[in-house]
């Protein structure tokens, strides 16, 4: 991981902030008894919240139901209830089953329903048995803990092959404040909102109106910059909590308290990112794509996505084959604005870095040295557009035979 000045990486995800308990256990949604399905996080105390949602036109019913009580709250939360291997979407009963589970989460926690979040992912298109979770939500909540993180972050995976969580420690006005979360992820991801399930939490003051701003930009950079495969879950859903208990002044206001806070958020939103790229289905290497020297950071962002989604360049990242043909024809179907004929761009790792394109134009390099260097398991693409000096970062990975095979019987 990065390091940053001022920033402490820590353990907990959702429970490095003080005052929340987690938990994750499983419900029998999933027919493998080893592997949680069902998980809940909460507060000692009411938080400011914001959210982020899928912009698929197709929307799962959690999704609704979650925007709807943000708005109705005026961006206040408790607790939020989650469950994989169903997505409850696509079904009539689905807002139904949705606050359904909000109260029963509601009722063994003695919080608000009006402050109970729900998120689910999974299977799309089959209903969702309400039974397991009335059946589980009693041990769910007399499970809360502070350290019941790892519990929940297990619960709302789905292909995933490894939990996502990280966290960090920072001061404002003198008080110690944690910032953490956890993601899940592996498929149906694609830059198109906040992509996946994202759940993330603070023990920092922060006003809600300043929530929703934080997470809207800091997601346009990180979560909105991610694409595995090019589709647009239905139940894309990114929720931020802060319960203020760190004790600072709350942030009001765009301050440098708020600087502090939005790159406390951005390190733990894109060191999710990266584990969310480098696990996607079928995976073997993380594409960590650079676009410098931009005229503005929109046409960065733009040119950076453009290259993680190309599925012939993935493919040339799986074969360690240095095509770099397909970066630049990447590159120049961007819907953006610049001159082709300044672009430079190097492709490197660990073990090296090597330069095939000047000025639009090929350079010679060696292939043996190109080898070594696509033979590891992060591969940095570096493009510099020689226009301005915006910047911008996108993350993929390559596409191998397994997600064929992953995505040919997901439902079996």
């Amino acid at each position: 991981m990065k390091t940053y000045e001022g920033f402490k990486y820590i353990d907990g995800g959702v429970c490095a902030a003080a005052g929340f308990r987690a938990n994750g256990l499983n419900c029998g949604l999933n027919e493998n008894k080893n592997k949680n399905d069902l998980c809940l996080f909460a507060s000692d105390v009411l938080c400011n919240a914001a959210g982020v949602y899928t912009q698929n036109k197709v929307k799962g019913a959690p999704v609704t139901v979650t925007k709807a009580k943000l708005e109705a709250s005026g961006g206040r939360a408790q607790a939020v209830i989650a469950n994989s291997k169903n997505a409850n979407t696509c079904n009539a009963d689905g807002e139904e089953k949705a606050n359904k589970m909000c109260a029963l989460a509601a009722r063994e926690t003695g919080i608000d329903e009006k402050y109970v979040l729900v998120a689910s992912t999974g299977v799309i298109g089959q209903p969702l048995p309400i039974e397991p979770v009335e059946n589980s939500i009693a041990a769910l909540a007399a499970g809360l803990s502070y350290d019941g993180n790892e519990k929940a972050a297990a619960a709302i995976m789905t292909t995933d092959t490894v939990k996502k969580e990280c966290a960090v420690e920072f001061e404002l006005d003198g008080k110690t404040c944690r910032l953490g979360g956890m993601a899940k992820g592996s498929g149906m991801i694609h830059p198109n909102m906040a992509t996946t399930l994202n759940f993330i939490t603070t023990d920092a003051a922060v006003s809600a109106e300043m929530l929703q701003k934080a997470l809207s930009d800091i997601t346009k950079i990180t979560y909105n910059c991610l694409s595995i495969d090019g589709d647009t879950s239905t139940n894309d859903m990114v929720l931020l909590m802060a319960n203020g208990i760190a004790g600072n002044s709350e942030i009001t206001k765009e301050n440098d308290a708020c600087k502090i806070f939005k790159q406390a958020l951005y390190i733990v939103m894109s060191e999710m990112t990266k584990m969310l790229a480098k696990d996607g289905e079928g995976a073997t290497k993380l594409i960590e794509c650079t676009c410098s020297s931009a005229p503005d950071t929109d046409t960065a962002i733009t040119v950076a996505k453009s290259v993680i989604r190309s599925p012939l360049f993935k493919c040339a990242v799986f074969g360690e084959d240095a095509n770099w043909g397909r970066i630049l024809c990447a590159v120049g179907y961007a819907d953006a604005d610049f001159d082709i004929n300044c672009v430079d761009v190097d492709i490197a790792s660990r073990a090296g870095t090597i330069t095939v394109c000047r000025g639009g134009s090929g350079v010679a390099f060696s292939e043996e040295e190109a080898a070594k260097i696509l033979k590891e398991d992060e591969i940095f693409v570096n493009i510099e557009l020689n226009l301005g000096s915006a910047s911008a970062k996108a993350w993929g990975c390559d596409l191998t035979y397994e997600y064929v095979k992953i995505n040919g019987d997901y439902r079996s």
